[in-house]
């Protein structure tokens, strides 16, 4: 973009980046999204396939798939048996 002037998106996005309520949005999507990261990249790190994941943890491959696709949002004892499944132990900090 260098020279370019903006377009019509890039305007009303930088609008609705003045908005503390679209900002914060953003930021709860960001944690959001860094969770799924997290789940997957773990699954991938150790080997595991969803199917394996799931039976580790004795949930169904399809619940491991909308986690990962961020379909639904996971409680924290879902958290607590992908951490096992995952031979770790769930550690949640506020930073």
């Amino acid at each position: 973009m260098d020279g370019e002037q903006p377009n019509d998106f890039q305007k009303h996005l930088a609008e609705l980046m003045q908005d503390p309520d679209f900002q914060e949005a953003g930021e709860e999507d960001k944690a959001e999204h860094q969770l799924r990261k997290t789940i997957i990249e773990t699954r991938l790190a150790i080997g595991l396939t969803q199917q394996q994941l799931a039976q580790a943890t004795g949930m169904n491959q399809r619940s491991i798939s909308r986690l990962e696709m961020g379909n639904t949002n996971p409680t924290v004892r879902t958290l607590d048996r992908l951490a096992k499944g995952f031979g770790k132990r769930l550690e949640i900090r506020f930073v």
